[in-house]
């Protein structure tokens, strides 16, 4: 957790591993569009959530698996449910209308384990699958995992423990990436304890060091902070607006630093595996729009502010990755692209104020607004000669 290092921290005395870390530089209207003053980070350099004996696992967990044609890789998903060490679960199997063969798959698992329940249903895409088997569930917390995906088997014993520990309404843990000859998982074993709308502010910084991301499955949320929020239907990056405001509800966050969840990358047909696509914005931009509104509804101009500086910064980088598209695709989303920005020119100095921004960011915006063609060509350069230079002079 990079970002927290040279902070002003102090030891806590009830927990001598446990750091306040006090952030500077934020103490309200000296910097226009910034975030506002938080009062503490609580990060534990190593902490390892305590081991909940059998007998005190009271609390059920209602785990909603959506699965679609992914008959390669569902057993050993379940089969990471079966053998988790917390054994208090509802296993929720949402067979979606598979063609393949998952619906005889998911009816001899749940012979096998009384704890497994499946739904069948028409198919109506991921967000309909994770709602109907929410609708399902009778847990006092909820946890979803996509099909094609496996979990550690401690996972919802640590996230559980550490829930419980801190009394927060929402858990998460960091993942690991899997692909089809490596894997990445740059876990620290440290935690860290946000409170109020810390967490909110931490996702949208979209730093690395701390993993909370869009994705529903590394979380366990108690049933009570999900109310009547459900995934929007219909729609693909369904986890961009529901994500950001469970955070904005959760008044108390533990996030653990510890890859739990295995995410598959690269997979034949995975959605996240298909690149640039129109469903970049048919769907997830518009998503992304939503977020803002909703985060500008809840007074957080602020990080409505921060939101819009990173998705700038997507809107620049997919101009430059719609080169490799068709040519109809790639004039058709240039120009949406173009003409989006140039009708936001007027908030550019304010957004490019708050705190998250960088100068650096700033000029790449202000070369494009003047000439997409000079940016493209400024981004060539710097890729194809000024990058390996500096690479080599590193080396040597």
């Amino acid at each position: 957790m990079d970002h927290l290092e040279g902070f002003r921290g102090k030891w806590c005395v009830a927990h001598p591993d446990l750091v306040y870390i006090d952030v500077p530089g934020m103490d309200g209207g000296t910097q226009a569009g910034c975030l506002k003053e938080v009062e503490a980070l609580r990060k534990l350099e190593k902490f390892t959530p305590l081991p909940i004996p059998e007998e005190e696992q009271t609390d059920k967990i209602s785990v909603i698996v959506a699965v679609y044609n992914i008959e390669a890789y569902l057993e050993k998903c379940v089969r990471s449910l079966r053998n988790q060490t917390y054994r208090n679960l509802q296993i929720i199997l949402v067979d979606d209308g598979a063609t393949d063969g998952c619906p005889a798959i998911c009816d001899r698992l749940a012979e096998e384990d009384g704890r497994i329940q499946v739904i069948h249903k028409k198919n109506g895409g991921l967000s309909d699958a994770r709602n109907a088997g929410t609708a399902a569930a009778d847990g006092e917390y909820i946890a979803f995992v996509d099909g094609d995906d496996w979990i550690e088997t401690d996972m919802y014993e640590r996230l559980l423990s550490a829930a419980r520990q801190f009394d927060a309404p929402l858990a998460v843990c960091r993942y690991r990436k899997i692909y089809r000859n490596r894997e990445m998982d740059a876990s620290t074993g440290a935690a860290v304890v946000f409170d109020g709308q810390e967490a909110l502010e931490s996702f949208l910084m979209e730093e690395d060091d701390i993993c909370i991301q869009n994705a529903a499955w590394n979380k366990l949320y108690r049933r009570e902070l999900m109310g009547e929020l459900r995934f929007p239907t219909g729609k693909y990056y369904e986890d961009i607006v529901y994500t950001t405001m469970l955070l904005a509800r959760s008044q108390k966050t533990i996030y653990l630093d510890l890859a739990l969840y295995n995410y598959v990358l690269e997979r034949e047909g995975s959605i996240m595996g298909e690149g640039l696509g129109s469903r970049i914005f048919t769907d997830q931009i518009p998503a992304y729009e939503e977020k803002e509104v909703f985060l500008r509804s809840i007074g957080r101009e602020d990080l409505a502010d921060v939101h819009r500086y990173f998705f700038y910064k997507r809107l620049l980088l997919y101009y430059i990755a719609l080169g490799k598209s068709q040519k109809d695709m790639k004039e058709k989303y240039r120009r949406v692209i173009r003409e989006r920005l140039l009708t936001d020119r007027g908030d550019m100095d304010r957004v490019y104020a708050c705190r998250a921004a960088n100068p650096k960011e700033k000029k790449k915006m202000e070369i494009f607004l003047k000439s997409p063609k000079l940016y493209l060509a400024v981004i060539m350069v710097n890729e194809r000669f000024l990058i390996p230079v500096k690479q080599w002079l590193r080396r040597h």
